[in-house]
């Protein structure tokens, strides 16, 4: 039987999975990120499956996500896309060093997934922590800065602004945008899965990512699942391939 349990960890509202058996064990911990609007309950079709492998889940709600809402629905916060990201990411070390403290991470790992944003996260977090053992970007970018540069062409009234301005805006995501210094994967495992007809996450910028890194020796432990024709959704078999790669990492 899989435990879920609903609870805050310094003010950070998730869900935490694990085999009833184990709960009190300590565990290899793997985050698993939700998506735009959606929430920690969105995915836990993500979370029983990684659970059912032996680790323990972390679900955790975004800012303006679920729990976490503030002045109506999580669209209303589009133009805090990036803010709501950095914030994931800056959260993260206080999630982990809960964890340790409360009841140990067995053997150090630490692995973090997530779907659409939640992919952007999981590649932001790759960046900045080297603490992490392994990861899988389902759907997600490591290209923040180029895919926010294509957002924002979108929206009404860009054209008015300053391009130096909107260059210097997009530039203060360097800090998470793995494709700027992919050897921050560090010889890490790393699997990429994208649908061809995604019409959220563009898949080729993420493709053309990989095989740019593909052959150098900090990535040699990076691969990448094409479904063609897939559109913006994770499958229940791409699920179940996400948490048998966390199982082979973590063997």
């Amino acid at each position: 039987m899989i435990n879920v349990v609903q609870k805050a960890v310094k003010g950070i509202p998730l869900l935490e999975l694990t085999r009833a058996e184990l709960a009190n064990e300590s565990l290899p911990l793997v985050f698993f990120y939700h998506g735009w609007t959606g929430c920690k309950e969105k995915v836990l079709t993500q979370g029983y499956e990684l659970a059912k492998k032996n680790f323990r889940v972390i679900l955790p709600d975004a800012l303006y996500h679920g729990q976490r809402q503030v002045n109506g629905p999580a669209d209303g916060h589009f133009l805090e896309f990036w803010q709501i990201v950095a914030n994931s990411v800056k959260e993260f070390p206080i999630l982990v060093k809960a964890y340790q403290d409360q009841v140990g991470i067995a053997r150090q790992q630490i692995g973090v997934s997530g779907l659409s944003m939640g992919g952007i996260t999981t590649c932001a977090l790759l960046k900045v922590y080297p603490q992490i053992t392994a990861a899988v970007c389902l759907m997600g970018s490591p290209c923040p800065v180029a895919f926010a540069r294509q957002l924002i062409a979108k929206l009404p009234g860009m054209d008015q602004l300053d391009p130096k301005y909107v260059d210097a805006q997009l530039e203060q995501l360097a800090i998470i945008d793995l494709s700027r210094e992919p050897q921050k994967i560090a010889g890490r495992p790393v699997h990429f899965w994208h649908g061809t007809a995604d019409e959220m996450v563009p898949y080729q910028p993420t493709k053309d990512f990989y095989e740019r890194i593909k052959d150098h020796s900090y990535a040699t432990k990076v691969t990448f699942t094409t479904t063609q024709n897939a559109k913006h959704k994770v499958s229940y078999a791409t699920t179940v391939e996400m948490a048998q790669k966390f199982q082979k990492y973590f063997k």
